[in-house]
This record gives structure tokens, C-alpha cells and sequence, in this order.
């Protein structure tokens, strides 16, 4: 195809060399020819998107070529310089349009790409989408699973509680939680813990393991036999031993104090035995939420 493209210029440059002996022939219509030959040739598109049509002008220009180095007729010469001048025109139409189909077909093929890269990227958001709605549900899911079993484990951890305190005998005042301790637990006139007692300050020390913020307050109580000295420093020594029975047991000493009462405060007469027992006892007072423990009235 190259070769054939050159072949009119080669052939106007051997005339051009011939003009050292001769003037050539030649019109306005075949320089007009030559030119658009030229044109055309120079455009790239032409010979790629035209050849047939592109050969076909190079081969009428060769004949007009041939027919003005002969000195045919002018006439003749313009005709076959016009024929090779549609042909020409011919050739660049045809690229043109060529050209036009390849542009349209590479905008349909970008456009195509272009809704291919939109439907995939819509099919990916939605499919994130979906993604982050599931991993959401999962989460709630998760969420509401993790509330419903710590909901579950802090009722269960609440009616242990609340057994371990009926076990205890415990009351609700407005100080607080009162658990008594009779005086059984403690041997007669004595301030040290039975065993029995020991039994009972380990489920104390229990309930306060469940109830880390609760501050104590054990305050101990006698008859009112015996003098008001020696029954104040005897309620006194019962609460400080049932505070070192807790501390023993794992309770923090910072979060107990102890106070003696002696025969204040009694829960019944002192009339006779069994009323004089109910008055002889230790009272531990659990604070809520860490709450102060209101004074006695």
C-alpha cells in the first residue's frame, strides 16, 4: 500500500528532474490534483480508514500524470485530472466517514463500559449495603443476646441474693439492710464467735461479696442486767469481733466501722429471760450504692 501511495509523487518528481530538458505539460486542474493527492497522503486516516478508494485516486492521478508528460491534449489532461480529483475526494469522504463510524463505535463501547462500570458499582453498593444491614443485624443480635444473658445472669445473681438474705433473716429499713446476729453465736458474756456465729458471718461475708459497694456498720447491743459500763465496752467488743470475722473472710476493713450501744436501743423488755436474749445481739447495717448509713434515732 505504501509503494502504491508514492508511486504519483515519484512520478511528479521524475517529471520535475525531466524539466531540465523539457517543460512538461500541465493545468491548473492536475496542480489542483496534486495537491489534494498531497492532502490526502499526508492524512493518516485516509490510507487506513480508504484503501481501496485511496488507490483507486492514486491510479487516476497516475493517469493524469502519464497523459501531461505525454502532452496529450489539455483537455484530456483536465479530464483525467478531474476524475483523479473526485476520486480523491472520493477517498476522503470515505475515511471520513470511516472514521465517524469507528468514533461512534468506540462512544458506544465507552458509553457500554461506562453503564457496565455504573451496574457494577451499583451491584457492589448494594451489595455493601446488604453487607453492613447484616453485620448490623448481627450485631444487634449479638447486642440484644449479650443484654438478654446479662439480664438473665443479674436476676439470677439478684435471687441468690435475695435467698442468701432470707437465709439471713435480713430486714429492709431505711438505714439500710439489717442482718441480727442472736446471741447464740457468741459464748455467755463473751465477745468471741461460735462456731455457729463463724457459719454465719461467712454467709454475711458472701452477701457483701455480691455487694461491692455496700459499707458496713456493725453496732452491738446487751441486756440491761450487769452495769451500763461493762454492757457498753461488752457490745463493743462484740462488734469489733464480728468486724475481724468479715475482715478474716475477705471483706475490705475500709468499708466496716463498729459502734457499742450497750442496753440502748432494746427490741423488747427486760422483763425476763427470753425478752433479755432478744436484746443481746449484733446488728450489721448493709448500705445501698454505697450510701451513707443514717444515724439511729
Amino acid at each position: 500500500m505504501k509503494k502504491l501511495v508514492l508511486l504519483p509523487t515519484a512520478f511528479a518528481m521524475s517529471v520535475m528532474f525531466a524539466a531540465c530538458s523539457t517543460t512538461p505539460t500541465t493545468t491548473s486542474q492536475l496542480d489542483q490534483a496534486r495537491g489534494d493527492f498531497m492532502a490526502a497522503q499526508s492524512n493518516p486516516s485516509v490510507a487506513a480508514n480508504a484503501p481501496l478508494e485511496f488507490k483507486a485516486a492514486s491510479d487516476a492521478l497516475d493517469r493524469a500524470n502519464t497523459a501531461a508528460a505525454k502532452k496529450e491534449s489539455l483537455d484530456e489532461i483536465d479530464k483525467l485530472a478531474y476524475i483523479a480529483k473526485q476520486k480523491i475526494a472520493t477517498a476522503q469522504e470515505a475515511a471520513k466517514a470511516k472514521q465517524a463510524e469507528a468514533d461512534v463505535a468506540n462512544a458506544a463501547r465507552q458509553r457500554d463500559e461506562i453503564r457496565l462500570q455504573a451496574r457494577t458499582a451499583e451491584a457492589n453498593n448494594a451489595k455493601a449495603a446488604a453487607d453492613r444491614a447484616k453485620a448490623d443485624a448481627d450485631a444487634a443480635r449479638m447486642q440484644a443476646e449479650a443484654a438478654a444473658n446479662s439480664a438473665r445472669d443479674e436476676a439470677a445473681k439478684n435471687a441468690a441474693l435475695q435467698q442468701q438474705l432470707a437465709d439471713l433473716q435480713a430486714k429492709q429499713t431505711e438505714r439500710g439492710i439489717v442482718i441480727t446476729l442472736s446471741d447464740v453465736l457468741f459464748q455467755v458474756d463473751r465477745a468471741e464467735l461460735s462456731a455457729e456465729g463463724m457459719r454465719t458471718a461467712q454467709k454475711v461475708a458472701d452477701v457483701l461479696a455480691q455487694e461491692p459497694q455496700s459499707i458496713v456498720q456493725v453496732e452491738g447491743f446487751t441486756d440491761s442486767t450487769g452495769t451500763s459500763s461493762h454492757n457498753l465496752e461488752l457490745s463493743q467488743r462484740r462488734a469489733e469481733s464480728v468486724r475481724n470475722a468479715l475482715i478474716g473472710l475477705g471483706v475490705s476493713s475500709a468499708k466496716i466501722a463498729t459502734r457499742g450501744y450497750g442496753e440502748a436501743y432494746p427490741v423488747a423488755s427486760n422483763s425476763d429471760a427470753g425478752s433479755r436474749q432478744l436484746n443481746r445481739r449484733v446488728e450489721i447495717v448493709l448500705s445501698q450504692n454505697g450510701a451513707p448509713i443514717a444515724n439511729r434515732r
